[in-house]
């Protein structure tokens, strides 16, 4: 066997020099928001904090690197449990959890908020790659009935978390733990008449509960939706007719974003109040001051990065490193979409934040960690010279 091999035991500076340019605009972004903020936090430079957050990414990114990625799969379930751990404390209110807007989602810590489901999405990651692996290693070629049976390995992995999710409740990031799961799915050699059959009867149930809301409307309300869950869909699909409550934040972003134009109006110059625009609405902020142009050069430099974390997970070589790579891309392209759609109507308004540009701390953090697996898998992978025996 005459085999040569190269190791690609480097970074890949495309990416990383992505996401400096990421910090620049956030930072930028966040610090222009910061005038129109309420007044008791005006004293408080977001901007700065957002900058020690990066430098706080970046260091975990060298530690996600100093760790093999096959050593996350030899303790995946572990980690699974430690993160079961911490979203049942919130559920037992056990001490130091924090309750706001009505969901019990963050633990008090000394250097701010800390919200474990952030780190369970990564866990979540890492736990299904390992299952699709075992899975595949174990039926290499696999009747429809072995495709069944990953499924309800995923749904059984899946489901404890999202009902300790739905009992926060915290609906935004149950939608985020499920495009994970669908990102993996896609890509884990299960039959495509499979996952059309699974799609078909998701827009069946949705169907079903339209015409339970038209023609039961009470028992909606009382055993499905919640009112606050059902206001967000008001003032989605009918904002102007809700303008003062639930329809009121669509309606702001719509007016900063369509204000914008083409070129904007200029840095710091914010005309139109925006509610949590260092956080959730930092894209019409953005869009506002930096217009059309503005808001293309933030999408291009979320469409570049996808692209290389897609060009990391073909390029390698292992089948669990590209499954990480999978479920990261999955997870960012999904909030990325949630987020943007919102502010301009596309889809109902959640808490979910703009990736690497909204202002957070634990969020932050844990995107930071999940580019620190893909560099970790792109470090890792091996480029032979020779791909035949000779």
């Amino acid at each position: 066997m005459g085999q040569d091999r190269l190791s690609q035991s480097k970074l890949d500076y495309n990416l990383l020099f992505i996401l400096f340019l990421m910090a620049i605009v956030s930072a930028i972004a966040i610090h222009s928001a910061e005038a129109t903020l309420p007044e008791k936090l005006q004293n408080i430079n977001f901007a700065y904090k957002q900058l020690q957050w990066y430098a706080i990414g970046a260091g975990v990114i060298a530690l996600t690197m100093i760790i093999d990625y096959d050593r996350f799969f030899q303790i995946a379930w572990y980690l699974y449990g430690f993160g079961m751990l911490l979203l049942l404390g919130l559920e037992l209110n056990v001490p130091g959890t924090v309750t706001n807007k009505g969901a019990t989602s963050w633990y008090k810590l000394p250097g701010g908020n800390f919200q474990p489901s952030e780190l369970m999405k990564i866990f979540m990651i890492i736990v299904l790659s390992r299952i699709i692996v075992n899975h595949r290693e174990k039926y290499p070629e696999p009747t429809i009935k072995d495709d069944f049976r990953l499924l309800g390995k995923i749904a059984l992995t899946i489901l404890p978390p999202l009902i300790l999710l739905a009992k926060q409740p915290d609906l935004g990031m149950s939608m985020v733990f499920v495009a994970i799961t669908g990102s993996l799915v896609l890509v884990s050699g299960i039959r495509w008449r499979i996952i059309f059959g699974i799609v078909f009867s998701a827009l069946m149930v949705v169907a079903i509960l339209v015409f339970i809301f038209f023609r039961f409307p009470d028992f909606f309300h009382k055993y499905i939706l919640e009112d606050y869950q059902l206001n967000r869909f008001y003032g989605w699909l009918a904002p102007y007719e809700y303008s003062n409550e639930q329809g009121f934040q669509l309606i702001r972003s719509l007016l900063a974003i369509g204000s914008g134009e083409l070129y904007g109006k200029g840095f710091g110059n914010l005309q139109v109040y925006l509610p949590e625009a260092h956080t959730d609405f930092i894209f019409g902020v953005i869009s506002e001051q930096f217009g059309f142009i503005g808001a293309s050069v933030v999408i291009s430099l979320f469409f570049l990065l996808v692209y290389r974390m897609v060009h990391i997970a073909l390029e390698s070589n292992d089948l669990y490193g590209s499954y990480l790579c999978a479920g990261v891309i999955g997870m960012i392209t999904f909030q990325v979409f949630q987020n943007i759609g919102m502010t301009i109507g596309l889809v109902p308004i959640t808490g979910l934040p703009l990736p690497f540009i909204s202002y957070g701390g634990s969020s932050l953090a844990t995107y930071m960690l999940a580019i620190g697996l893909v560099l970790n898998v792109h470090s890792r992978t091996k480029k032979f010279m020779f791909s035949s025996d000779e």
